[in-house]
């Protein structure tokens, strides 16, 4: 069976700063995010094709991204970020401030402590990973790369790492970070993490 090699990037900064966005907020890339994808993206390009989450901050890029080098787009509405309930909108300032208690349980327990209203985090990763599976299964011998959240790029970390939800808040994904995995027909390889295009060889 042939591999496939699957890229990830996180979107850049978007229009505000630093938010607990989840799927409800659908700000546009800053200047400095459209800067920061830019430059992790320079150069000849390996990708097939381009799998992008629905909301603004990812798909505007992978569209400009996709138009550049003729590379075909499609949206996956699974790969939109998860929905943090109440704290969408708020800065981590904010919570440390109004709801320590509920911060700092929801990080010592992200799969128990849950922000009210938000998303059950076992469910979100088995949206993301029912989605991600499907594509690797349509794009054998393909590199294909994937724009999409923090979340969704540790909830795929986490299921090619086979690594418990408990644990997803601990892998750092940087704002334009490319992670990049391969897959063998039988299993996933985490290869690299958090870099550039340039930086992988």
């Amino acid at each position: 069976m042939k591999n496939v090699i699957v890229d990830l990037i996180r979107h850049g900064q978007p229009e505000g700063g630093s938010l607990y966005r989840g799927h409800r907020i659908d700000d546009p890339l800053s200047n400095k995010g459209w800067q920061q994808m830019r430059d992790a993206t320079h150069g000849p390009v390996p990708w097939d094709q381009i799998i992008t989450s629905p909301l603004l901050r990812c798909h505007a890029f992978a569209n400009e991204l996709g138009k550049k080098h003729k590379l075909p787009v499609l949206l996956e509405n699974d790969f939109r970020e998860v929905g943090f309930g109440d704290w969408e909108g708020k800065t981590r300032e904010q919570l440390k401030t109004e709801r320590l208690n509920e911060y700092e349980n929801f990080y010592r327990d992200p799969v128990n402590c849950r922000p009210p209203n938000a998303e059950c985090l076992n469910d979100f990763i088995k949206r993301v990973t029912d989605a991600y599976l499907l594509h690797i299964e349509k794009s054998i011998g393909e590199h294909i790369l994937i724009v999409a959240h923090a979340g969704v790029i540790r909830a795929i970390i986490a299921h090619t790492l086979n690594a418990t939800p408990a644990g997803l808040y601990r892998i750092k994904v940087d704002n334009a970070g490319i992670t990049r995995i391969m897959h063998d027909g039988t299993n996933g390889s985490l290869l690299k993490h958090n870099v550039r295009l340039g930086e992988i060889s």
